[in-house]
């Protein structure tokens, strides 16, 4: 099975995350094909916008545990470095539709999206420090640059989950919208955005960022070398450990 499903219509590029029985975790795999598709799109003239979505009930629940555990995270090039240095230097208006499940790398990815439209069954969770890791995707700098420091701390550090109205208060989502209606309206705005001067919103989304890139770009950086630390930590190997036996960890000894 394809786990990433990607077409061309009218100057949208549809990317569909394809794993809706594992709520569309994520694989090495898929973050290298996610990488070479948004790298690709990138010099593609025929691609003016793209639109992300993901199968079945769910957008994305995060790493996929037993492929992350098969392939940690390293210092230098992974599979999720490539990913975020794609989405960093991507110049074209990103569109996420967003229903059930977006956890971890599912909520941190949507901070590199242009507009988020979050279907009313969202469910938004930052689970980093339970697992012994920490935020990625530039998410250290780009979330708390949105929502201050003690909304970020909160999300952060109790991990607690949080719904999409939560999430547009926060200023994470564009709009919430009734779930039978999320990717209608999702595709109606990147329909719009198709059909405007490619050259002027591509310079456009550019010095919009132009601020902040660096800064994410740093943080990015910064936050893999500590992810691939706190991966190989006692705190993590608990956590993961506890995960797939289902029990509660114990970080009390460590």
């Amino acid at each position: 099975m394809n786990e990433i499903i990607t077409e061309i219509s009218g100057g949208i590029l549809r990317v569909e995350l394809n794993r809706p029985a594992q709520k569309n975790a994520m694989t090495a795999d898929m973050y290298t094909s996610l990488a070479d598709t948004f790298s690709a799109a990138s010099d593609d003239e025929a691609v003016h916008v793209v639109l992300w979505h993901g199968a079945g009930n769910a957008f994305c629940a995060g790493n996929d545990i037993g492929d992350f555990l098969e392939n940690p995270l390293g210092p230098g090039e992974s599979p999720q470095v490539r990913l975020i240095k794609a989405l960093i230097a991507f110049e074209k208006p990103i569109v996420a539709a967003v229903q059930g499940a977006a956890v971890g790398g599912g909520t941190t990815m949507l901070t590199h999206c242009d507009f988020v439209y979050a279907g009313e069954s969202a469910k938004f969770k930052l689970p980093f420090i339970d697992l012994g890791l920490v935020p990625e995707f530039g998410s250290s700098f780009s979330i708390p640059a949105r929502v201050g420091h003690l909304r970020a701390a909160e999300m952060f550090l109790l991990g607690e989950p949080f719904t999409s109205v939560r999430a547009a208060e926060l200023g994470l989502v564009t709009r919430v919208v009734p779930d039978a209606d999320l990717l209608a309206t999702a595709t109606a705005t990147a329909q719009k955005l198709a059909a405007k001067p490619a050259g002027a919103l591509r310079a456009s989304k550019r010095l919009i960022k132009r601020a902040s890139a660096g800064q994410i770009a740093e943080a990015a950086e910064i936050e893999s070398r500590e992810f691939a630390e706190r991966l190989r930590s006692a705190e993590a190997k608990e956590a993961f450990t506890a995960f797939r036996e289902k029990r509660p960890p114990n970080f009390i000894n460590l």
